[in-house]
């Protein structure tokens, strides 16, 4: 028995160092090759084609890609847009297409970017209700890249009751004051003070 307890400490301890390792040279890889955090996403147009997987690796972060490309979720609290207070919009990082706004924005208390309504409905997808231990949420997708963005759920405040909660890695935000010049001029009345 004891010998059996020692060769599973041991097992674990060496699975514990392999996976250390792995993680610390996955961040160097990372270190090394990352593009320029918070590069723009291309113009949004009507006619967008999604780009190749090898362009995006080139275009996107290490982690943007896994975002959008794979699934993968940011840590809460670690991210850019989580508590950004700044009027404006947010673009899919692929695409460029509208996704929300500032004025749908609230605070969820999740440490992720989070939304009770899309900007533009017709560019939010959402999968199939997922359910389980979260209760009821969805995926939610941009319609015209296919990025993963996050995840809906049926906890949000009034008056839609959803919660959009959002990886900040699969968004770019435009200021208000930059949507002209950005190529987002039809959104800049929604940021007037009457």
């Amino acid at each position: 028995m004891k010998r059996a307890l020692l060769f599973l400490v041991l097992g674990i301890l060496g699975l514990a160092a392999a996976v250390a390792a792995s993680r610390a040279s996955q961040k160097a890889a990372i270190a090394s090759s990352a593009p320029v955090e918070g590069s723009a996403p291309p113009r949004w147009t009507a006619t967008f084609q999604k780009p190749s997987d090898a362009d995006l690796k080139k275009r996107l972060t290490p982690l943007q890609y896994e975002v959008t490309q794979h699934e993968a979720t940011e840590r809460a609290f670690a991210n850019t847009y989580w508590n950004n207070k700044k009027p404006g919009i947010y673009v899919d990082i692929v695409s460029g297409e509208p996704l929300f706004s500032s004025l749908e924005m609230f605070d969820s208390g999740t440490g992720w970017p989070s939304f009770w309504q899309p900007l533009e409905p017709a560019n939010v997808k959402q999968s199939s209700n997922l359910g389980g231990i979260l209760g009821s949420y969805a995926e939610v997708r941009s319609a015209h890249a296919n990025s993963h963005l996050g995840h809906v759920f049926t906890d949000g405040p009034r008056p839609t009751g959803l919660r959009y909660c959002m990886n900040s890695a699969a968004m770019y935000f435009i200021p208000a004051e930059d949507l002209e010049k950005a190529g987002y001029g039809q959104y800049a009345k929604l940021f007037e003070t009457k």
